[in-house]
């Protein structure tokens, strides 16, 4: 055997060597990672908190990286806090109704679409016509649902907050007059108790805006009244013309034309 075939023999017998333990190497590796991710699996699946934990982080370390990529911090819950709803998803006679408030008062389809849906579930469960509803929303805050009046009326239905104070405890406390859904039903409790105290939709809407006692309401029921048959002749299907906002009526201060105790009587629970 020459000295040449010698070293290509030599050669093949290392690389060959070589080969085989790189082989068992990683062979060894791989199984070695295996068993890793096989008692990982096993520990996550006898205990789940520590998965739970685990998603937790990842989801807060997805956060974190998305937040410094946009510069804009993340809050997965806020979807969950808006009041809105898709106007196509409605029944064809409130999505009718919530586009033609819409365009009236220039307020996006979405969430009107939510307070009509409320207003129509509310009124369904208190036997009051939600069109009426929506109508004294439209005169008395045009669907601000951060409005207040002079004399502390709030929230979409200008509920005398501190008056109905015991109203909203079970949605948390007086703070809730801002949640629109939230003072929409307080508002529609309020005007039940009116309406049952005066004997009338009329008399009670006098009541409703504080005016109980006088020969004037400054023309509060007769808008509310005009809007609400507008409403129903547009749930109805029919053409509507849109007609300018009706003036935000200014609630009367109770306190100088009926005495405080009376005052008391007509509007606590």
């Amino acid at each position: 055997m020459t000295a040449t075939q010698k070293f290509t023999q030599g050669f093949r017998v290392f690389a060959t060597d070589i080969s085989q333990g790189f082989f068992e190497i990683t062979h060894n590796g791989f199984a070695l990672l295996g068993l890793a991710v096989m008692f990982a699996v096993i520990t996550i699946s006898a205990r789940p908190e520590i998965r739970q934990a685990g998603e937790v982080r990842l989801m807060e370390w997805l956060q974190e990286r998305q937040t410094a990529l946009t510069g804009l911090a993340t809050d997965m819950d806020a979807i969950d806090r808006a009041t809105a709803t898709n106007p196509q998803s409605l029944p064809k006679q409130q999505a009718a109704v919530a586009y033609w408030l819409s365009k009236k008062y220039n307020i996006a389809p979405e969430p009107l679409s939510a307070l009509v849906a409320e207003a129509y579930e509310t009124g369904a469960r208190t036997k009051l016509d939600p069109t009426l509803i929506l109508a004294i929303m439209a005169i008395e805050s045009g669907f601000n649902p951060f409005a207040q009046s002079p004399v502390g009326a709030q929230g979409l239905m200008q509920v005398m907050t501190k008056i109905h104070t015991d109203k909203y405890q079970n949605f948390g406390g007086k703070l809730a007059a801002f949640d629109p859904v939230t003072n929409l039903r307080v508002g529609v409790k309020v005007l039940q108790e009116c309406i049952s105290r005066a004997g009338s939709l009329e008399g009670g809407l006098k009541y409703y805006v504080g005016a109980a006692n006088l020969e004037d309401d400054g023309g509060y029921s007769a808008k509310v009244l005009a809007e609400h048959h507008r409403l129903q002749l547009v749930a109805s299907g029919r053409a509507v013309p849109l007609l300018a906002p009706q003036t935000i009526p200014v609630h009367a201060p109770q306190a100088e034309p009926v005495a405080p105790e009376t005052v008391a009587s007509l509007f606590n629970s």
